[in-house]
């Protein structure tokens, strides 16, 4: 379990969080939805643990990050898959892109020995980067280079990299904000796969019907905090919170 409890933060003089709580199971899909700006990606910082709290707790596995060594966070942290709204491909072959989270995990001798692979026409062929090339889609681009790629592939390269090393926390910001719906349909499709092998994923999105469609729990993200989390047909159908329905709606204006 990956889990913020009662979190502050901010920047500056600006507030951005209020005691904000979630988790996030294996095997389940949380989406967190709000209107831009509202802080859903500084919240996927903070479950990531790249940025620390200024009040609050984020745990993994029931150990508080920030209170453990810098050793402790960084096995985490290694356990944390986190694909950004923009791919950030190397200028190298789709899959020495798709392999590079896994041999910055190894130790210095697989690290070689993947290195000597390459030098010989086996460029890091391990079979969890065919095998998260795979699942979006990729397996017929393996040794093409990345630059040649389009924007909806490139990002399809960024997930498949967070995917082969195989976390048990996958964090997704905006993943398919700028992308054509065929593109979409493949990472989507990428998240329910990761769910069925039992990955936590945390989806960050602006696109309700996306939520809809991958979500397994739904988190409205308003005014500094959480306002309601709950099952995805609840919050859609039946919200608590007269805030939620009304952003929903399109009545709430940011």
């Amino acid at each position: 379990m990956l889990e913020a409890n009662e979190v502050h933060h901010g920047y500056d003089d600006e507030t951005v969080f209020e005691g904000v709580s979630l988790s996030v199971d294996p095997g389940e899909v949380v989406a967190i939805i709000g209107p831009s700006g509202v802080g859903k990606s500084t919240l996927l910082r903070l479950l990531a643990v790249f940025d620390a709290p200024d009040r609050g707790t984020i745990a993994f596995d029931g150990t508080p990050m920030w209170d453990a060594t810098e050793q402790e966070r960084l096995e985490h942290r290694r356990r944390i898959g986190m694909v950004f709204q923009e791919a950030s491909l190397f200028d190298a072959s789709v899959r020495r892109n798709a392999g590079y989270g896994v041999r910055v995990r190894q130790s210095w001798t697989e690290r070689v020995r993947h290195e000597v692979a390459s030098l010989v026409g086996k460029e890091n062929g391990t079979t969890d980067v065919l095998e998260a090339l795979e699942t979006v889609g990729l397996t017929e681009k393996v040794d093409q280079d990345a630059s040649s790629l389009s924007g909806g592939e490139a990002q399809r390269v960024a997930f498949a990299r967070a995917l082969a090393y195989e976390p048990d926390v996958l964090l997704l910001d905006e993943p398919t904000s700028d992308l054509d719906p065929r593109n979409t349909a493949v990472i989507e499709d990428a998240v329910r796969q990761a769910r069925n092998r039992g990955i936590g994923v945390t989806i960050a999105t602006h696109d309700m019907h996306q939520a809809e469609r991958v979500a397994d729990r739904v988190a409205v993200l308003l005014e500094n905090d959480i306002i309601e989390v709950g099952d995805t047909e609840t919050v859609f159908e039946s919200p608590r919170d007269d805030r939620t329905r009304k952003f929903i709606d399109g009545d709430l204006i940011y």
